[in-house]
C-alpha cells in the first residue's frame, strides 16, 4: 500500500502522523512510504531520517494526497486540505466529528474511508489511541494552569503548591477518565489540592485508594459541581463521551461564581467543551477571559510536546496502521473489532452512532 504521512497544517501543530521508526518498519513489511519535507522537523526528525527508513520525501501535500491510498496522519483535516481528499482514500486520524458538523460532510461528499483514532475501543471500554495524548493533555493542563495563575496573564497570582505558612492552589478536576487521572496526580505532585468530581463511584474509590496528598472525592452532581468549581483557582474539564460531544458539566453561572484570575483548562474542547463559555482556541492565541476567569481552550494542547506526543502516538497507532496497511481496510476491520469500531464514514454514510447522533444525521453500520 502506498501511505502518505503530511506535514501538518493546523496552527503550530509540531507532531507527525509517524516518527521514522515506524517508518521503517511499513517499509520492512512492503509498503511505500510517502514523507512530505519538512513532516517531522517539528518534532525533531529531519527528512534524511525518514529516507534512511526507506521512505520517498516529496515536495507538497497535493502529490502526497494524490499518490497516497492511505493518509496517515495526526489531526483532522481543515479547509485547506479539503479539496485534496480523495474518494475510497483512507484516513486514520483524529477526527472528533461530533463537534465538526462541516468536516463530516465534506468526508461524506468526498467520499473517503474515515477511520478516527479517538473511536477505536478495546472491549473493556478503552481508547487505546485517544489514551496516550489524554495522558499529556492531562498533565499539560496543570503546566498550563501554572503558568496562567501569574499576574503578567491577569491569573490570581498564586502558586499553584503554596508554601509552608501559605495555603497552595485548589484544583477542581471534573472526570476521572484519563485526562482527569493525571491532571490529579500532576496537581499533587506539584502539592496543589485537588478536588476530584466524577460519576463514576468506584473510580472515586479507585482514585482515593492510590492518589494521595490534599486529595478529596465528589460524586458528579449539579450541586457539587457548582460547589467544586466556585471553590477552584483552577479548573480542568476532563469530560469525555466515546466519539460524541462533550456534554457541558460546568455553567455560565458557574463561571461567574469563579474568583477573579481563576483558570479553566477545557481539555474536552475537542469534542465540544464541558465548560458552557468554553471555545476553541489556538497556541497562538491560547487564552480570552470570561467575568474575569481565564479560558485556555487550545484544541491540540499535546502539540506543545511533539517529539514526546508523536513518539507516545506511534507506540499506539502503529500497529493498527500497519493491520490496514497489510490487509486493506475492509478485511482489517472483519478482523479487528476495535479497529472496526474507528470507522467514522465511508461512502457516504456515517457508520458511528454517537457521531450520528451528535450531529443530527443518519446512522448507517458498516457491514463488512
Amino acid at each position: 500500500m502506498i501511505v502518505g504521512i503530511p506535514k501538518e497544517v493546523k496552527t503550530q501543530e509540531y507532531r507527525v502522523g509517524a516518527p521514522p521508526t515506524a517508518v521503517g518498519v511499513l517499509t520492512k513489511a512492503g509498503h511505500q512510504l510517502l514523507v512530505q519535507t519538512m513532516a517531522g522537523s517539528g518534532s525533531g526528525f529531519a527528512d534524511e531520517e525518514y529516507v534512511k527508513a526507506g521512505a520517498t520525501i516529496v515536495k507538497s501535500a497535493e502529490e502526497l494526497y494524490d499518490r497516497a491510498e492511505m493518509i496517515y496522519q495526526v489531526k483532522e483535516p481543515i479547509s485547506s486540505e479539503y479539496p485534496l481528499l480523495k474518494k475510497d482514500q483512507i484516513h486514520f486520524r483524529y477526527l472528533h466529528l461530533a463537534a465538526e458538523e462541516k468536516l463530516t460532510h465534506v468526508l461524506m461528499d468526498r467520499g473517503v474511508v474515515a477511520i478516527a483514532f479517538e473511536t477505536v475501543e478495546l472491549p473493556d471500554g478503552s481508547t487505546p489511541l485517544l489514551n496516550p495524548m489524554s495522558q499529556i493533555a492531562g498533565r499539560l493542563a496543570i503546566q498550563v494552569a501554572a503558568q496562567y495563575l501569574g499576574r503578567m496573564y491577569k491569573g490570581c497570582g498564586k502558586l499553584l503548591g503554596g508554601v509552608p505558612g501559605v495555603p497552595p492552589a485548589t484544583v477542581a478536576v471534573i472526570g476521572g477518565g484519563v485526562v482527569g487521572t493525571n491532571a490529579a496526580q500532576m496537581a499533587l505532585g506539584l502539592g496543589a489540592r485537588v478536588i476530584m468530581v466524577t460519576r463514576n463511584l468506584e473510580r472515586l474509590r479507585y482514585l482515593e485508594e492510590v492518589l494521595h496528598g490534599r486529595f478529596e472525592t465528589l460524586a458528579s452532581n449539579p450541586y457539587n459541581i457548582a460547589d467544586a468549581v466556585k471553590e477552584a483557582d483552577v479548573v480542568v474539564g476532563g469530560v469525555l463521551v466515546k466519539g460524541g460531544r462533550a456534554p457541558i458539566m460546568v455553567t455560565k453561572d458557574m463561571v461567574k461564581s469563579m474568583k477573579p484570575g481563576s483558570v479553566i483548562v477545557d481539555v474536552a474542547i475537542d469534542q465540544g467543551g464541558c465548560v458552557e463559555t468554553s471555545r476553541p482556541t489556538s497556541h497562538s492565541d491560547p487564552i480570552y477571559i470570561v467575568d474575569g476567569v481565564i479560558h485556555y481552550c487550545v484544541t491540540n494542547m499535546p502539540g506543545i510536546v511533539p517529539r514526546t506526543s508523536t513518539m507516545a502516538l506511534s507506540n499506539a497507532t502503529l500497529p493498527y496502521a500497519l493491520k490496514l496497511a497489510n490487509k486493506g481496510w475492509r478485511e482489517a476491520m472483519k478482523t479487528d473489532e476495535p479497529l472496526a469500531k474507528g470507522l467514522n464514514v465511508w461512502n457516504g454514510k456515517v457508520t458511528n452512532q454517537f457521531v450520528a447522533e451528535s450531529l443530527g444525521l443518519e446512522y448507517t453500520p458498516f457491514q463488512p
